[in-house]
């Protein structure tokens, strides 16, 4: 029995018909919503990962083919987290090992991961870190960014997490910049949520950014990324996006004074451990 076989074994073994109804509602899985026509086991995440870690050394890329083909979205899941496995398996390898394999066939299922948590928890492990250690392709980027798919759209700034991380900033706000009139909310929140992490890695340089563009983001997204800064400036912000938003709806300049010049005035902001939303 191959290892696609036996993690699925297992999930189904663990199906709850109750819990893939709570899901689904979770998932947006209703007619018109993102995640329309999904399929639930219902196995909990920390379910399906518990099973991957017990069978992803006997698995291979065929294996994470035939799981990510599922119509089952933790049959899926697990397909990712073992993509994962064995993407960090190899690039632990004692030998020079270049995972590039295993990123070029991360990329040509990325379709299948057609929710937010099956990018969000495999994205900035496989593609981000490949693309930390290989700056030079970073431009692929880019062209996720603008590919029409909602997904690749989101794989695009989750993907730079190990990147902000490292302390480069320079990709993730272009790619904010690029990403700010879209029209969906996931991508709002990827968008504001990476953000927030550029701003926990140096607040000075959210700060410089949001006093830029702030006016050119979404609410959600403005909301995501100064969830951490003090409430004051919170607010300025917020107020010169709305200001923004009459402006643009009504075609009437704000007749008060910009608060471009409020910002300026606000003390430095002091740090606080605010939980991150997602």
């Amino acid at each position: 029995m191959n290892a696609a076989t036996e993690i699925s074994s297992e999930l189904r073994a663990l199906s709850d018909s109750a819990q893939a109804a709570n899901l689904s509602r979770f998932f947006k899985c209703g007619k018109g919503d993102y995640g329309e026509g999904d399929l639930f086991l219902g196995v909990r995440v920390p379910d399906t990962r518990s099973i991957v870690k017990r069978y992803w050394k006997g698995a291979a890329t065929e294996d994470v083919d035939l799981l990510t083909r599922s119509p089952y979205h933790e049959e899926r899941l697990a397909g990712f987290l073992t993509l994962v496995e064995l993407y960090t398996h190899e690039k632990k390898k004692k030998r020079d090992a270049d995972p590039e394999t295993l990123v070029n066939f991360y990329l040509s299922i990325m379709d299948r991961g057609n929710n937010w948590d099956l990018v969000d928890l495999v994205a900035p492990k496989i593609l981000g870190d490949y693309l930390l250690a290989h700056p030079h392709l970073q431009p692929l980027l880019f062209q996720l960014s603008s590919s029409g798919n909602l997904w690749k759209e989101r794989v695009s700034i989750v993907a730079t997490l190990p990147i902000i991380k490292s302390g480069d900033f320079s990709l993730t706000l272009d790619l904010a910049t690029l990403l700010a009139p879209h029209p969906h909310d996931l991508i709002h929140k990827a968008t504001g949520w990476m953000l927030r992490e550029v701003g926990k890695k140096n607040q000075r340089t959210l700060q410089n950014f949001l006093d830029r563009h702030c006016t050119e983001l979404s609410r959600t997204t403005l909301s995501y990324a100064t969830e951490r800064l003090e409430e004051r400036r919170r607010i300025s912000y917020r107020l010169q996006l709305n200001e923004a938003i009459t402006t643009r709806l009504t075609g009437k300049a704000p007749a008060h004074i910009p608060m471009t010049r409020k910002v300026s005035s606000i003390k430095p902001v002091k740090k606080n451990s605010n939980t991150q939303k997602k």
